[in-house]
């Protein structure tokens, strides 16, 4: 496991900019372990509906995670907002952010995480494989003393 901190700036789209990051990085699977900051707006899908919800005004992120895959990222979010009402729901695309995020990633190199339609619920759900591990190149030893990089 690889941990990357991160942090992003005012005006970023959170959804975007983590989604993102498994193809900027070169990675094939990451969870996002912590969140933390601001948002405004905030845009969320509210369980068993189809439809997103946007919540003006500045809220504070309480909690964020889900999985990053190269096919996007799957995340929860609960915020409160300046009253200290909490609401949460499944992140979307348009929640920007206010004065920071702080996030804390995983990398997971041995495995591929990725995003396929599932018969039985009929959404994109997260597809778990164990990565092939990487094969050392070959190396001959003829005579004591004597080595031949295969890779030359």
């Amino acid at each position: 496991m690889k941990l990357e901190p991160l942090r992003l700036t005012p005006g970023t789209d959170l959804l975007l900019a983590l989604a993102g990051l498994p193809l900027q990085r070169g990675e094939r699977a990451g969870v996002l372990i912590s969140g933390i900051g601001s948002l405004a707006p905030v845009r969320l899908r509210f369980a068993g509906r189809d439809g997103a919800s946007t919540l003006p005004g500045d809220h504070e992120i309480l909690s964020l995670a889900g999985s990053l895959s190269i096919d996007g990222a799957h995340l929860h979010l609960s915020v409160a907002d300046v009253d200290g009402r909490v609401t949460g729901g499944h992140l979307l695309e348009g929640s920007l952010v206010r004065t920071t995020a702080e996030l804390l990633v995983a990398w997971l190199p041995d495995f591929t995480f990725r995003r396929v339609v599932d018969l039985q619920t009929g959404f994109r759900e997260l597809q778990i494989t164990r990565s092939e591990p990487e094969q050392p190149a070959a190396i001959t030893i003829t005579r004591p003393g004597d080595c031949n990089d295969a890779r030359r």
